[in-house]
């Protein structure tokens, strides 16, 4: 069957006027259209948190899952149902709090899925409290003085934890974001997405979406192009995504890029590790199974 917008449609979201989350979710459904993805074959999975909503909001499979663990859940589908499309919505602090040793493993056993990082350097939905990549000295209700630390970078966890797909991009850039999308999803392992997200009602002063003078594109024949809206305004870096020392250098660095930090299609996936042990493990009679644990 024909996919059109409508037919992703729920109810409406319920999230604060402007919030990035909005983008994401629009941009993910332009790619589903866009790749004509059956939602009957199609699962969106989150934790807790503003991005944890999202999967109420696409008419595919859906699981909101518990605090952190979105990606166990994804793992399970990738490993019994290689035939879905497996989408993961995850908060900063979701992903990068509770759940980091979840994406620590999912990252390294490289199973076939789309992780959406929604970034917007804050605990919202539990009303303003510092999370693991607030910027420092940003007063927020748990820490009133300021955050004390260093922010956590996504994009260098991800490249040191031996991502073979790294890429970021922001929810108010609506083509380089669905563009995104479609590089991660046709990457066979694990796609890390990271995203820019506005959060207006809490951090308004955060992520001037109005100027692009403060990032930069990166852009190669194997990356992710440019947006033509917002590149002939700003500055557009060649950058070769098989290069990761380049990689670590253009996440470390002070300014912000958006596109292809790294890509490794060569790295071997978990999920299709054990399938295929599975496919040429000898049969046995069911009564015969636990035969190898008798004493």
């Amino acid at each position: 069957m024909s996919v059109v917008l409508k037919d992703l449609n729920t109810e409406n979201p319920r999230w604060c006027v402007g919030c990035g989350d909005f983008g994401i979710i629009m941009g993910l459904k332009r790619f589903i259209v866009d790749r004509q993805l059956q939602p009957a074959a199609t699962v969106n999975v989150s934790g807790i948190g503003c991005s944890g909503r999202a999967p109420n909001y696409f008419n595919t499979y859906g699981v909101h899952a518990i605090h952190g663990r979105p990606i166990t859940v994804a793992l399970g589908l990738a490993l019994t149902r290689p035939d879905l499309n497996v989408f993961v919505h995850s908060g900063d602090g979701d992903a990068l709090s509770i759940g980091g040793n979840h994406l620590m493993h999912g990252i390294n056993k490289n199973f076939k899925c789309v992780f959406l990082l929604y970034d917007n350097e804050l605990y919202a939905l539990t009303k303003n409290q510092t999370s693991p990549t607030t910027r420092k000295d940003h007063v927020t209700n748990t820490q009133p003085q300021g955050s004390f630390l260093q922010p956590i970078n996504p994009l260098t966890v991800a490249l040191g934890l031996g991502g073979s797909f790294v890429a970021s991009t922001a929810d108010w850039i609506p083509d380089h974001l669905t563009a995104t999308m479609k590089a991660a999803f046709d990457h066979p392992g694990f796609a890390f997405v990271h995203i820019s997200q506005r959060c207006p009602h809490f951090d308004p002063e955060n992520f001037d979406h109005k100027t692009s003078t403060w990032f930069s594109f990166l852009k190669h024949d194997k990356g992710i192009a440019p947006d033509k809206r917002i590149a002939p305004k700003t500055e557009v870096v060649a950058h070769d995504p098989s290069d990761l020392v380049a990689a670590f250098k253009y996440a470390f660095a002070q300014r912000r890029y958006f596109g292809l930090f790294y890509q490794n299609t060569a790295k071997p996936r978990y999920d299709r590790i054990l399938r295929d042990l599975v496919a040429k493990a000898e049969q046995k009679p069911r009564s015969k199974i636990l035969d190898h644990y008798l004493i």
